[in-house]
């Protein structure tokens, strides 16, 4: 069966970005590129993909969820490098972010991957399209992020995996676990709500309350807010949890309406950009030129012989005939 690795490329550079300490020989910080490479070339090497898509958020974010909620995602802490570099002042530390970002992106257009970035919206977006795309109908996908919100689109050819946990999430093991199946984790969410995207859910409301509040969201069955509104009425005594659910369902139509990625947030143009980009793909890799590159940029130092056997692995195994590059499309 073929296998789609389908990444979220901010996630996993932030996360390198953080807590890597490695410097140049000058004493920049590279960590976040260094270590976003030696992540992919772990990923590679254990999935063992036939096609590698790299998603990436556009500037600004989502402009569609900023519009419903001005506070979407606002009040986040900047992200600050590794302990090891705090002599440094904020400003220079976005400036390498930026510069580190850049460098990703550069190398990843020398390796036979599709990047992705759609302006004006996220990568969650762009991962529940890719997923869900013609192309990739009948392969096995794996999404890369860290970010629950993925769960869930969870099916049986659909997992995701976390690096931070080093865990491979199904739909059976997250509907074991939160007592919730995929196809109705944003149904429940909406209730509970997301502090990182500063998304309010329902006071003293959890997810472990939510799954015992309403069993049947264990089921494969896609339930929808009027069933949980009818279960709350249907109860003979009004817990205060309960209550305040039957209060709150304009809170939960809008954190739903956020939350959800059954349907993605792609225009019809951008969907036909994409798809341009993905069925048009070839994959072509010239190991010289990258290792050239590396070395230009004062990475010659870091072993990734697993990560360039594997990339010429996916151009052997390609069937097509086309010519094109990974360039990271701005669409």
């Amino acid at each position: 069966m073929s296998r789609l690795l389908v990444i979220d490329s901010l996630n996993l550079f932030i996360r390198n970005y953080v807590v890597k300490p490695y410097i140049s020989k000058d004493g920049v910080p590279i960590g976040g590129v260094l270590g976003y490479l030696q992540s992919l070339q772990m990923l590679v090497r254990e999935m063992k993909p036939t096609e590698v898509v790299i998603c990436w958020d556009a500037p600004g974010g989502s402009v569609r969820r900023k519009q419903k909620l001005k506070e979407y995602k606002a009040g986040r802490k900047p992200i600050r490098l590794n302990r090891s570099f705090r002599n440094l002042t904020e400003e220079q530390e976005r400036e390498n972010k930026t510069w580190q970002t850049g460098k990703v992106l550069e190398l990843l257009n020398g390796l036979p991957v599709i990047q992705l970035m759609v302006e004006g919206i996220e990568a969650d977006d762009i991962i529940a399209y890719v997923a869900q795309h013609e192309k990739y109908k009948g392969w096995e996908h794996i999404i890369v992020s860290s970010d629950k919100d993925f769960f869930q689109l969870c099916t049986g050819l659909t997992t995701v995996y976390r690096p931070i946990q080093k865990k491979l999430m199904t739909h059976i093991n997250i509907t074991e676990e939160h007592g919730v199946h995929p196809n109705n984790f944003a149904l429940a969410r909406s209730m509970v709500g997301d502090k990182s995207d500063n998304i309010i859910g329902i006071p003293r409301i959890g997810l472990k309350t939510v799954a015992k509040t309403f069993p049947f969201l264990r089921e494969e069955k896609s339930a929808t807010i009027d069933d949980l509104m009818n279960h709350c009425n249907a109860m003979p005594k009004k817990s205060k949890s309960i209550a305040s659910i039957l209060e709150n369902r304009s809170l939960i139509e809008e954190n739903y309406s956020l939350m959800q990625l059954y349907v993605p947030d792609i225009s019809p143009i951008a969907a036909q950009k994409i798809s341009y980009n993905i069925n048009e793909f070839e994959p072509e890799f010239n190991r010289t030129e990258f290792i050239t590159m590396l070395a230009r940029d004062g990475f010659h130092n870091v072993r990734l012989d697993t990560l360039l056997s594997m990339m010429k692995l996916i151009v052997n195994n390609s069937n097509t005939k086309n010519t094109c590059t990974s360039k990271a499309a701005v669409l």
